[in-house]
């Protein structure tokens, strides 16, 4: 195997931790690694919003 000097592996990947918070009227998901979901008056659309990010 050939030696590869100064090469770096990519960082692990972050791993998705989603939440879900209010604000006002609204449900929105959140994720550590940033993304967040549109605002959505229904809580279960939220979580699925969520659910949706982590998964893919």
């Amino acid at each position: 195997m050939a030696q590869q000097d100064g090469l770096e592996l990519p960082p692990h990947p972050p791993e998705h931790r989603t939440t879900t918070m209010e604000r006002g009227r609204f449900c929105l998901a959140e994720c550590t690694c940033g993304w967040r979901g549109p605002a959505r008056r229904a809580r279960s659309q939220a979580r699925t919003d969520a659910q949706r990010h982590a998964a893919g």
